[in-house]
């Protein structure tokens, strides 16, 4: 591996380009895509209802026009938001 060139112009680095790490797995790749697609389809479900789905370090939450919580909770994982806007 050289350094960045300096001849001018924009920098370059010639570096090879590894494979995902160890850590990461098929299996994960594919759990983070079923939640974004339930996260966002549950998004658009919201929004038909008048209500907006947030998320925070503590789980999701469901707001109304009013920006109050629906039933005053902060924590719900997707499945709950879920229940909350089916029995909406």
């Amino acid at each position: 591996m050289s350094g960045p060139r300096s001849e001018g112009g924009i920098p370059h680095r010639r570096e090879r380009l590894t494979g995902p790490s160890r850590d990461e797995t098929w299996a994960d790749a594919n759990q983070a895509k079923n939640e974004k697609l339930q996260r966002h389809s549950l998004q658009r479900r919201a929004r038909a209802q008048g209500l907006e789905l947030r998320h925070s370090e503590y789980g999701y939450a469901l707001l109304d026009l009013a920006r109050n919580r629906v039933d005053d909770r902060n924590d719900l994982t997707l499945d709950e938001v879920e229940s909350c806007l089916a029995r909406g």
